[in-house]
């Protein structure tokens, strides 16, 4: 059997997918990835024709399964579908480059935000929130994915099996709300500056029940999600080299809980948030574009200061049109699968869900990608961290403390060997 283990994975996504019925499997792709998807108790429930199966070694079977109403069965050698070694292997070297530069990254951004309390502004506050839930994404999803793409079957145990997509569905309701969060606040300092300003008490509070809502809206995974031998147990063959195979399934209640389940994912995880975001974002733009005369005619502090806040809400712009392009391929295709996967190309459902599954994981690595561009504060503080652990490199430059949503101010350094030496050494102390 080959290892074509990622068509297991769409039941690991944000919009899971349980059992459709399984309708063309004179296909042997289609009967194979009915297998790994773990819809082969529907599939030995129904009178089927003769299955062609893929299978590594040239001799044939016969599969005999009375009590299931299978009939003889032949089991023949396809290669219509070959695995691809290269393929797989490139896989794996972008799945761990996106982990990697996601993990490091947003933990350096989380750090840098946490390290100084003057950066604890309520916008800084709910970008830290967006990146715990990128770190945790790439802790807990990313390596399952990169072990399973080489796999033929579970080996990860049910707790994993069950925690995982918990997990990615959390964190993933997690970025979206604090993306949502950050425009509301953007949205209420620009069109009411004279109103309601949010404290970092607030934003605080906020984060806490997004996390609390996200774990709710999860739940179903911890409940649905079971580990299974049951489709490997009954196959009827001379031997059976699947005998202690599990797979990891969705079982619900019924097919429309599912569809029901899955299609509310998809609008308020996706659409409704990135709807509101694009309503305030376009209020605030039309707004700043009524004060431009205003802006030329103040003094250079206040132009200053609106050029600041333009090119804030410039890159937080950017944040959220990257979070919605990564996520839109996979959430296309969840759809189509869930809705009719009849239209999906036999042999490309692991390459076209792989596409799309890399594709929203690069979405943690937006965070740091983006700070690290477009924010020099975040920069200079990261470049004045390094050189504080490594002393040796040389006297660090000293900069003055200025949020991270400032991001472009005046620095003033500090030229005196005398403060360089006296700086260097209270930094050596903190290391």
């Amino acid at each position: 059997m080959p290892a074509n283990a990622l068509y297991m994975l769409l039941f690991l996504q944000v919009n899971q997918l349980a059992t459709n019925t399984c309708k063309d499997l004179n296909n042997e792709s289609t009967f194979l990835w009915c297998l790994k998807s773990g819809r082969f108790c529907e599939l030995l429930a129904a009178p089927q024709p003769t299955l062609k199966l893929m299978e590594a070694s040239p001799t044939s079977y016969n599969i005999s399964n009375t009590s299931t109403g299978l009939g003889q069965r032949t089991w023949v050698d396809s290669n219509v579908c070959p695995p691809s070694v290269s393929g797989t292997t490139l896989l794996i070297v972008a799945y761990s480059t996106v982990m990697a530069v996601g993990l490091v990254g947003n933990t350096c951004l989380v750090f840098i935000i946490s390290r100084q309390k003057e950066m604890r502004n309520v916008t800084n506050i709910l970008i830290a929130n967006l990146s715990c839930s990128d770190i945790l994404m790439c802790v807990v999803c990313l390596p399952v994915t990169v072990i399973y793409t080489l796999m033929d079957r579970w080996i990860l145990g049910e707790t994993l099996c069950k925690v995982t997509p918990f997990v990615q569905c959390m964190s993933v309701t997690v970025s979206i709300f604090s993306l949502v969060l950050i425009a509301l606040e953007r949205h209420q300092l620009i069109i009411h500056p004279t109103g309601w300003t949010p404290a970092p008490g607030h934003s605080y509070l906020a984060v806490a029940v997004t996390w609390m809502v996200a774990c709710f809206i999860s739940l179903p995974f911890l409940s649905f999600n079971i580990l299974t031998n049951v489709p490997f147990q009954n196959l009827s063959l001379p031997f059976n080299p699947f005998s202690d195979h599990v797979i990891c399934m969705e079982l619900w209640p019924s097919e429309r809980n599912r569809l029901a389940y899955t299609t509310s994912l998809l609008l308020f995880q996706y659409c409704l948030p990135l709807l509101l975001i694009l309503v305030c974002y376009l209020r605030i733009f039309l707004r700043l574009r009524r004060r431009k005369d205003m802006v030329e005619q103040a003094t250079e502090a206040r132009q200053r200061k609106a050029r600041s806040a333009q090119r804030i809400n410039a890159m937080l712009v950017v944040i959220v049109v990257a979070f919605a392009l990564c996520w839109l391929p996979l959430n296309v295709f969840n759809t189509i699968f869930d809705w009719y996967h009849q239209v999906l190309p036999s042999c490309q459902h692991d390459v076209i869900f792989s596409a799309c599954h890399l594709t929203a994981m690069a979405s943690t690595c937006v965070n740091p990608v983006v700070y690290g561009f477009l924010n020099t504060n975040f920069q200079k503080e990261l470049k004045a961290t390094l050189q504080r652990c490594h002393c040796g490199w040389g006297v660090p430059e000293a900069y003055e403390s200025f949020p991270l949503s400032t991001v472009a101010t005046d620095v003033t350094k500090v030229s005196s060997m005398q403060q360089g030496s006296l700086i260097r050494s209270e930094q050596c102390a903190h290391c």
